[in-house]
């Protein structure tokens, strides 16, 4: 607490909520910048009022205070020093308002959040950043947000519709509502005078509004929204258009409502290789004149990093990148004939240009999801083949259209001037705007003076050409000392005095956008930090927090990473005291509550899996009692698995209290992360797996494949069902379909409790009877195995992974093989289904969801579903991990009433239990009902 102001901890109505620890601030130190700025102490904000009373507390003790939610801004402006506010945690709210033609969201929801419940009514947001999956509704507005296709009219200035804001003074102000202005009069006299004043002495000025106009007819994040005072009149609206782009400098937004517009269902796309970067570049307004509603440029060193990626578009395939350059262009449109003259407007550009390959437009969904894929984790992805030790630092300009070519010859010229041999350029081509990236140890005088060198040269380029140094980035720290340059002394002044209107003492993130120091943009760069290889090439890009499952109890993947680079760092300089607090707190906050369930990896572009490095430190710390234990495990896990069946059969015979406090007992002196504690929603234990002999299924026929029942339903049996194993036996008979099950099968396992544990000797033991096991009764894979338990799939697909087996989790072998032989009726009005980290990893979830519709009259998947962490046992040795991650989709299926609960694996079944208070049961529990 002593790094907290009293007037700032006085304003925390929790102290929880204040952290202060080593650990808590470095974790928060890292955004997505080059960046690195160390907060003194970070406060998780409850709600606005609790905001007004922060900064009413900054105010009164000078402390400086920046707001954090997704963290994915590239420029600076969401780190610093002082105080860090968490407006992510407690700021998740969204609304739909008018059939979807309005939103209301607050800053913490992320856009992809936003667009999924804007989806069902046809329409989406405006802006359409390429890191819509993790940056959020604060950030959108705080740097303008536009993205791909939104160019100037659909971004967040133009489709804002109004704010509630936070100011310095600890005022709240919704400028959307009705008494707005006057309210504002009443509460902040002097700013409204201020404000009014300014804007008559910009649209009085005729060079400052021809400037103005010029500079934002193009994409514009280059210091404040000077174009609010010529749009605007009122005081209300000119503020709430004033904080668009302010990142955070001038008010705190803590609710936005936009306009926003209609999806356009018929969509046509092509990707198209140039021989150089000059040719895509000059074929632009001859593109952009056919309605094209996006044109992503990818030069060669993009095309070379996509070639080494899995599922990338086949047409950057099948030569060597050398000079080439890609366009991504696509149209869209409300009907399909006018799709169809768009498109032909734009073959018949195309057929004009040196191509690879002629160009091919298509409406194939898949093929747009690989092209797109690529193209929104390009940054990621590039800055990810970085070589280890260097910083990636992404820099982004627009200029007019026609002087784009000249432009990135001019930048090609610098990048070999000034020797950044392997920089990218890539961008929003239609609008001008592109992005280059360089690599490189921001270190030492001459790695310096080399960037600053480049950096007042590439100003010298995009100025002359008429651009803007920032397009849709934000100004941040990186072009902060370049703004008067840009506009020049009287608009400068302008800009200068509404940051002084808004805050008088200057506590608003300091040092962006507005600062009197001319090298702010060379201090605080990330020195590069080598750490253990499965996570070194992490870009910190934070595309892998809204899927974590304890992002909001302790740590996320880019910050478990961040915290790790941190502790090397500290450790290469001697701090061994640094050292020894954040590994005393990382085995909790790091190692002990990653679920690993691999579901970063499924939003990461450079496919890091943070749980793969945990794995890593759990084997290394193994307590070798406890290791020699799940070792001797391994060899008997037929009787464990039946000790374990059947203890819980006698806990579930004795009253729930007296069992929870032997094993709290035991989990006081064994530790919290060795011995489960015993909850209401286990059950009792299940059948041995013996019983269902060699064969299952119909008589008489050839089986078809080799069932692998999960040990989880064996330990932990069914309540309000049959179980899946049961279950799935019978659907077998009712389709006419039989399977065989592997001698031994009581002693085998898919070996994920000792891959997540990090015991790797039991692990090695498991895997070698399982592949023996599997290899005989498959006939050395001539027929498939199958697993009632999606996260047991993904272990035994993992162990057979060399084997030449197929494996196949029980939901999509029903969905393909037997629902097709059967006729259900539905047994549910509304079914309420959780798809697992597994099923989603497999890509099963559409088979899930077909089975789902075979049993309920409608299914529901949550917008806020998420990995439940109950990741086998880890939900029962960390409750609260659970419990955290799940809270999200339990308040939204709570809202629902189905009368339908399903998942696809056990123990997430049990978590979800826990979580809602219904019952969850296995989809093919449901099927077997429907189907009697």
């Amino acid at each position: 607490m002593s790094a907290v102001a009293p007037e700032i901890a006085a304003a925390v109505t929790d102290v929880a909520r204040i952290r202060t620890r080593a650990i808590d601030r470095v974790a928060y130190a890292n955004d997505a910048s080059h960046y690195l700025l160390t907060p003194d102490a970070v406060v998780i904000a409850a709600d606005a009022l609790e905001v007004g009373a922060i900064l009413r507390g900054a105010t009164a003790s000078g402390t400086p205070v920046t707001f954090r939610s997704g963290g994915t801004s590239l420029s600076g402006q969401s780190s610093g020093a002082g105080l860090l506010v968490d407006v992510r945690q407690g700021f998740g709210r969204i609304d739909v308002l008018d059939g979807g033609r309005r939103v209301r969201s607050q800053p913490g929801a992320t856009v992809r959040q936003v667009n999924a419940r804007l989806l069902r009514h046809g329409h989406r947001l405006g802006p359409d950043p390429a890191s819509e999956a993790a940056c959020t509704i604060g950030g959108v507005v705080a740097n303008n947000s536009s993205g791909m296709a939104c160019g100037t009219v659909e971004n967040s200035y133009r489709t804002l519709e109004g704010l509630v804001l936070v100011l310095a003074s600890g005022t709240v102000v919704d400028t959307a509502a009705p008494d707005a202005d006057a309210l504002l009069r009443e509460r902040e006299p002097a700013l409204v005078e201020g404000l009014m004043r300014l804007r008559e002495r910009v649209v009085t000025n005729a060079a400052s509004v021809a400037l103005i106009e010029r500079q934002f007819a193009m994409k514009n994040t280059m210091g404040y929204a000077l174009n609010a005072f010529l749009d605007f009149d009122t005081p209300a609206a000119l503020l709430a258009h004033l904080v668009v782009g302010s990142e955070g400098t001038l008010a705190f937004v803590a609710e936005a409502t936009f306009r926003t517009v209609p999806i356009r269902p018929a969509i046509a796309t092509t990707l198209v290789v140039f021989p150089t970067l000059d040719a895509a570049t000059r074929s632009l307004p001859a593109l952009v004149a056919t309605g094209a509603a996006t044109l992503e440029l990818m030069d060669a060193t993009s095309l070379r990093v996509g070639q080494r990626l899995a599922g990338t578009p086949a047409a950057i395939h099948g030569f060597e990148a050398t000079t080439q350059a890609a366009l991504l262009v696509e149209y869209h449109s409300d009907d399909d004939l006018a799709l169809r003259e768009l498109a032909g407007a734009g073959t018949r550009v195309l057929a004009a240009e040196d191509l690879l390959d002629a160009a091919v437009f298509s409406r194939d969904p898949v093929q747009r999801a690989a092209a797109w894929t690529f193209r929104k984790g390009l940054y990621a992805s590039v800055a990810g083949a970085r070589p280890s030790g260097t910083t990636a630092l992404l820099e982004d300009v627009v200029v007019p259209v026609e002087r784009l070519a000249d432009t990135c010859e001019g930048l090609q010229g610098l990048f070999e001037r000034f020797g950044y041999a392997d920089s990218v350029i890539f961008g929003h081509a239609k609008d001008g705007n592109i992005h280059f990236m360089l690599t490189d140890r921001f270190e030492g005088a001459r790695a310096l003076g080399r960037f600053e060198g480049f950096t007042d040269a590439m100003v010298d380029l995009v100025l002359a050409a008429g651009g803007n140094l920032k397009a849709e980035h934000g100004t941040g720290r990186a072009m902060a000392p370049y703004v008067r340059r840009q506009y020049g002394d009287e608009l400068y002044d302008v800009m200068v005095e509404l940051k002084r209107l808004l805050d008088p003492i200057g506590i608003l993130n300091p040092g962006v956008i507005i600062s009197d120091d001319p090298g702010v943009h060379m201090r605080d760069l990330k020195a590069p930090v080598s750490i253990e290889p499965e996570a070194d090439r992490c870009v910190e890009c934070g595309y892998c927090e809204p899927v974590c499952p304890s992002r909001s109890l302790t740590l996320t993947p880019r910050q478990r990473i961040v915290v790790r680079r941190a502790s090397v760092a500290a450790r290469e300089r001697g701090d061994g005291a640094l050292v020894a607090e954040l590994e005393k707190d990382y085995d909790y906050d790091g190692v002990q509550t990653c679920a690993v369930d691999g579901m970063c990896q499924t939003a990461c572009p450079v496919l890091i899996n943070t749980g793969t490095l945990m794995k890593r430190f759990r084997r290394e710390d193994a307590n070798p009692l406890v290791a020699a234990g799940w070792s001797a495990a391994a060899t008997g896990w037929g009787a464990v698995t039946r000790a374990g069946s059947a203890a819980l059969s006698v806990a579930a015979a004795v009253p729930m209290p007296v069992v929870r406090t032997v094993t709290d007992a035991a989990r006081a002196v064994l530790g919290t992360d060795t011995v489960p504690r015993y909850s209401a929603e286990l059950p009792s234990g299940g059948a041995s797996r013996r019983s269902l002999g060699s064969r299952i299924g119909a008589p008489g026929v050839e089986p078809v494949a080799v069932f692998l029942p999960a040990c989880v339903g064996s330990m932990f049996g069914p309540v309000d069902g049959i179980g899946a194993t049961a279950a799935f036996v019978r659907l077998l008979e009712r389709a006419g379909v039989a399977a065989v099950v592997p001698d031994g099968i009581d002693a085998l396992c898919c070996g994920t409790p000792w891959s997540s544990k990090g015991y790797a000797k039991g692990h090695a033991t498991m895997s070698a009877r399982v592949r023996a096991a599997v290899g005989e009764a498959t006939r050395d894979g001539a027929l498939p195995v199958v697993c009632d338990a999606s996260s047991c799939t993904e272990g035994f697909a993992a162990t057979l992974r060399d084997e030449g087996v197929e494996v196949l989790d029980a939901v999509a072998f029903v969905a393909s093989i037997l629902l097709p032989r059967l006729t259900p009726t539905p047994v549910a009005e509304l079914l309420a289904l959780h798809p697992t980290c597994s099923s989603t990893q497999l890509g099963i979830d559409p088979a899930l969801r077909a089975v789902g519709e075979a049993v309920a009259s409608e299914v529901r998947v949550p917008d806020a579903w998420g990995c439940c962490a109950y990741a086998g046992d880890r939900g029962m040795l960390h409750p609260e991990l659970t419990e955290a991650a799940t809270a999200p989709e339990a308040a939204e299926v709570a809202g629902w009433g189905a009368d339908a609960h399903a998942s696809c694996n056990r123990t997430c079944e049990l978590g979800m239990t826990k979580a809602t208070g219904e019952s969850y049961v296995h989809v093919l529990e449901l099927l077997e009902r429907a189907t009697r």
